[in-house]
């Protein structure tokens, strides 16, 4: 019983962890679509892109420990990368 509850705990602890992570990209993807002050920079562009490596990293660590479903991992990395779509194409009508 307290194994079981133990892993229900680093579950929804995982969870929250990689949701924190998007969540702290989504910011930094709003911030640019609030602005469009910078867009196609080099450097925010290596900014996201090593944040999102990093998550999707974070989250196949996840995945491969039972700690989330695979699914779960894609909905949270899929809703990122919608966001970053959603970007980068604002900044190409810009």
């Amino acid at each position: 019983m307290v194994a079981s509850q133990l892993k229900v705990d680093f579950r929804e602890r995982a969870y929250t962890l990689l949701k924190e992570d998007a969540e702290k990209i989504f910011k930094l993807i709003q911030v640019q679509l609030d602005h469009l002050t910078m867009p196609q920079c080099p450097l925010y562009e290596e900014v996201l892109d090593t944040q999102m490596f990093g998550l999707s990293r974070e989250i196949d660590f996840a995945v491969r420990l039972g700690l989330i479903d695979e699914k779960e991992g894609k909905e949270i990395l899929g809703s990122v990368e919608r966001s970053l779509t959603e970007l980068r194409e604002a900044t190409l009508k810009k």
